[in-house]
């Protein structure tokens, strides 16, 4: 085969390979549902549950890579701990040999008639479940597929003196190897990928196993620079659990090479005994690699911690997702306290919505990044208390309540919804600044002044609608409706502005409809502010 000919075969069957593993782990996560995230929350209370949790969903992802960002982005929204993200990690890495052992079965004779399969079930039936099952079966022969393409590609290496001189090279200096095996994962970005290309070598005979073994360890570092990648801009508990992944790569990388002539021995004696081909060598000793790595750390998880923390401090997360006063053991005791409890959680999800429409208001101003993304934040922590606080509330309605306490019941129900609704009016207006800032839209200084004018009215009504729901403060709440009279009122004047700027040719059609919308939602989340402070009047009268 000529150079074009190699070099068209190797990147097409990679790119196939690529594209197999990405279609089968979106299949795959399609077939067992959207609950991936959930699931992470939900089972990782200790560190043994997180392994198991980490596992599940790297075999559902298809790739340690996709589960440690979804791991990181639970942590930078503060639903998951540093020590329960390190367990979820070191399960990523058992379940990313997966799919080392799916290529070991060494099906790829078939792989053809498994991407017509596939296909068949995706183009040829309307029902969605067989259509994901279709996908299922269409990465995993389009796998195999990119599988045979890059082998074909790489036959020609064995005969190649300088690729021989490499890997004799590799076996007497195991470091390079393990460098390698780095920047080749860094490369493509798939640690499935490289260790995949190193199963089809091993099995060409162009490299011997005291040579692949540490081009396979070093695979494993190099599959950390992803999450790296998703961790910058991030919380600081973000970063750590990003840290988290490539100490423990680097610190199973440096043991195994301490003890590399005994593993080394191990896993040829494994290849003779259970008669195993080549790709299952590699996947085997890929697999004994992760395991004892987890094993052998799992108990030292507070002292990864301990040090992650030491190399980057700060505070874990800028916002707190989590409920921190919801006791249902209140509930059965003391229902009235358990209210109590519910109302302290919800001046805390006020106060979040509040926060973050100052951060959104900053974000109109400034233009500056960290505040545009930091608003998602806020809106996914009040979400989240929404349904924590709502699932509590309900469970205490099915309890014996005094006349006053199903009052204050009913009205914190009520007020859980309109704050709800303040952060889905918080993330609008920070999406209108995103399209603003994407399409470069401009406002004319007048219409800057008059927004800032808006936003600290509204600002500034959130904030005694929340003082007033704090103390029940009927002259709070009524100044609050004064205020909401004053926020209609500049709404109709700011409308008015604009007609007269879009017809003196002073804005622009595009940066007027952006204006209106962002007047509109501000006038919305006084309305809200307007409710909470009624329910208070509705409740002391």
């Amino acid at each position: 085969m000529d150079t074009q000919t190699i070099l068209f075969m190797f990147f097409g069957g990679l790119g196939i390979f690529l594209f197999g593993i990405k279609y089968l782990g979106d299949g795959l996560q399609k077939v067992a549902g959207d609950g991936l995230r959930d699931m992470l929350d939900r089972f990782t209370t200790n560190p043994i549950m997180g392994i198991i949790a980490g596992i599940f969903v790297t075999i559902l992802l298809q790739t340690s890579t996709g589960t440690t960002v979804l791991t990181i982005g639970l942590v930078n929204a503060g639903f998951m701990t540093l020590q329960q993200a390190i367990g979820v990690i070191l399960g990523a890495n058992i379940g990313t040999t997966a799919t080392a052992f799916i290529i070991g079965i060494k099906i790829s004779k078939y792989a053809l008639p498994i991407v017509a399969l596939g296909t068949f079930f995706i183009f040829f039936f309307k029902n969605r479940k067989i259509n994901n099952y279709g996908q299922v079966i269409f990465g995993f022969g389009a796998l195999f597929l990119g599988l045979n393409f890059m082998g074909d590609g790489l036959k020609p290496l064995r005969e190649l003196q300088t690729f021989a001189d490499l890997t004799v090279s590799m076996s007497d200096n195991p470091l390079l190897g393990v460098l390698i095996g780095t920047i080749f994962t860094v490369v493509v970005q798939s640690s499935s990928a490289s260790i995949g290309l190193l199963q089809t070598l091993f099995a060409q005979g162009a490299m011997t196993l005291d040579a692949a073994l540490p081009v396979l360890f070093g695979d494993n570092i190099g599959t950390t620079i992803t999450a790296v990648l998703a961790a910058i801009g991030a919380s600081v508990a973000a970063k750590r659990a990003a840290a988290t992944h490539v100490i423990f790569n680097i610190i199973g990388t440096i043991i195994v090479l301490i003890l590399l002539k005994p593993f080394t021995y191990l896993i040829a004696n494994l290849q003779e005994t259970l008669s195993l081909n080549p790709e299952m060598t590699i996947a085997f000793a890929h697999g004994i690699f992760n395991v004892s790595n987890t094993l052998i750390q799992l108990p030292f998880i507070a002292v990864l911690a301990w040090i992650v923390v030491k190399l980057i401090p700060g505070k874990d997360s800028a916002v707190e997702y989590k409920a921190v006063h919801l006791d249902e053991t209140f509930i059965k005791q003391s229902p009235a306290i358990a209210l109590g409890q519910g109302k302290k959680e919800i001046l805390r999800m006020a106060e979040l919505a509040e926060k973050g429409l100052e951060e959104t208001g900053l974000y109109l101003k400034t233009h500056q990044k960290k505040h545009g993304e930091i608003v998602p934040q806020f809106e996914d922590a009040i979400n989240n208390l929404d349904r924590k606080i709502t699932d509590y509330l309900i469970q205490l309605s099915s309890h014996s309540l005094s006349a006053h306490d199903s009052k204050l019941h009913s009205t914190l129900m009520s007020t859980i919804r309109d704050i709800e609704r303040i952060g889905d009016h918080m993330e609008n207006i920070m999406e209108l600044v995103d399209y603003q800032i994407t399409n470069k839209v401009k406002f004319s200084d007048t219409a800057i002044e008059d927004l800032d004018r808006m936003f600290d009215l509204t600002l500034s009504t959130i904030r005694q609608s929340i003082k007033a729901l704090e103390t029940n403060d009927l002259e709070e709440a009524r100044a609050v409706l004064e205020k909401e009279e004053r926020i209609d009122k500049m709404e109709r004047e700011l409308r008015k502005k604009h007609i007269i700027r879009l017809n003196e040719g002073k804005c622009t059609g595009q940066s007027g409809i952006v204006y209106v919308d962002i007047v509109s939602n501000l006038e919305r989340i006084g309305d809200h502010a307007v409710n909470i402070a009624e329910d208070v009047i509705g409740e002391e009268d």
